[in-house]
């Protein structure tokens, strides 16, 4: 069983900069792909980015193009989220989720398991 553990979230003001992490339980594949959805207030649940475990391959949402960068540590069991730019459009809870196969997909409902989520909120 797969437990992920978010943290980094907190208050920033607009153009600054946070770091998520997602740490993860139990042995990790190399046909995984990990991604981070956010879902703001009275929203639906959003795709970010997702990153494939063994081959690093990433996609991102156009939204946080150029602004977030996925990674991951594999010796740590650990994918990062790095936000520079943030605007306050990008206040949400921010959630990371993994599913036990390999493909950069957007969809929230093919990922099985999700982390508690953590709050980011930018504002002045």
């Amino acid at each position: 069983q797969v437990q992920l553990v978010e943290s980094g979230g907190g208050l920033v003001q607009p153009g600054g900069s946070l770091g998520l992490s997602c740490a993860a339980s139990g042995r990790i594949f190399s046909t995984y792909t990990m991604a981070w959805f956010r879902q703001a207030a009275g929203k639906e649940r959003e795709f970010v980015s997702a990153i494939t475990w063994g081959d690093s391959m990433t996609n991102s949402a156009d939204s946080v193009k150029g602004r977030f960068t996925i990674s991951r540590d594999n010796a740590k069991n650990t994918v990062y989220l790095q936000m520079n730019s943030l605007k306050p459009e990008d206040t949400a809870v921010y959630f990371c989720a993994l599913k036990k196969t390999y493909g950069l997909l957007r969809s929230a409902s093919l990922y099985p398991y999700w982390g508690q989520g953590t709050q980011v909120t930018v504002s002045s």
